[in-house]
């Protein structure tokens, strides 16, 4: 099979699906949080702190849902954490998000060593098995369409897109990110309305991490391996719209997708070239973003009110 025909083909689309799935939950998080105004670089450490959680409760309960409830709630609390220290304590949030990656970091190798005697990996867990045992293309693609993971997150896509445009809760969001003090001088309770919205997409955040540990059957110390980053860059090259930073994170898994292929056939000193392919792709994206912004030729803007805390 030419490399033509193998990213064409069935398994390329599964594994851009299948590796998708942790960068567009992260990217959802960071639309909820930033339209509410919240800056929330801390995505990376929510997918790290959120997959050690699933595991962590797979492995005590031999049940893959109590993980996936763990994870979400993971995500979610440090979601609140996140939302208390910068809207509470008015701790600026590039510093909070800096501080939770950190600590994620540093914790989840801790929770590694005290519980499993090892702070490289955890005990292997099940996860979920749909679909066939088969390794064709279209076995892989039947079972990564039919992962609970995936249908929730592309349930996910289109909810997100429809609460901010649509329901009471997702226009006060969208007026928290745009105007907070006028949004309070109509009655909106901006800190509670901030709070929430951290949390939510903390909790959709942790669903990508969750996906991320069951997709390799355990979790390894840093796993995430900069995807909230890259999760950050589909946001702003969205322009804060989660269908767009969907679209996005299968652009950038696709071409971590292609990695898998490319390096069948390369050789070792290429395949380090192929492996940068996401993070260079990135760098351009944000590079021709900030270029066609400062022209004013670029749809979509940050909230106005984004980093602005009221009184």
């Amino acid at each position: 099979m030419s490399v033509l025909e193998q990213i064409l083909g069935a398994t390329m689309l599964a594994q851009t699906l299948r590796m998708g799935v942790p960068y567009v939950c992260a990217a959802l998080g960071g639309v909820w949080s930033e339209r509410s105004g919240v800056i929330n670089i801390g995505l990376e450490g929510m997918l790290l702190a959120s997959g050690l959680g699933a595991v962590v409760a797979h492995v005590a309960t031999a049940s893959p849902w109590v993980g996936v409830l763990a994870g979400v709630l993971v995500g979610a609390a440090l979601g609140v954490a996140h939302a208390l220290v910068v809207v509470r304590g008015r701790v600026d949030a590039i510093v909070s998000g800096l501080a939770l990656n950190l600590v994620a970091l540093g914790a989840t190798r801790f929770v590694l060593r005290a519980l499993y005697d090892s702070s490289s990996n955890s005990p292997p867990v099940e996860g979920f098995r749909m679909g066939g045992a088969g390794a064709s293309g279209a076995a892989l693609l039947a079972r990564t369409l039919l992962d609970p993971l995936t249908l929730a997150t592309a349930g996910l896509v289109l909810a997100s897109a429809w609460a901010l445009a649509r329901t009471r809760f997702g226009l006060r969001v969208w007026a928290s990110g745009e105007d907070p003090a006028a949004a309070a001088a109509v009655g909106v309770d901006v800190g509670r309305i901030r709070l929430a919205a951290v949390a939510l997409g903390g909790g959709i955040c942790g669903l990508g991490g969750v996906a991320l540990a069951y997709d390799q059957h355990q979790f390894q110390s840093g796993m995430s391996g900069g995807r909230g980053f890259i999760a950050l860059a589909a946001v702003i090259l969205s322009g804060w719209r989660p269908a767009q930073a969907a679209a996005a994170c299968l652009a950038f898994a696709a071409l971590d997708a292609l990695q898998i292929v490319a390096q069948d056939r390369a050789r070792a000193a290429s395949g380090y070239v192929v492996q940068m392919l996401p993070y260079a792709a990135t760098l351009v994206s944000l590079w021709l973003i900030a270029r066609r912004r400062g022209q004013g030729s670029i749809a979509g803007r940050p909230p106005s009110g984004l980093g602005k805390t009221v009184d």
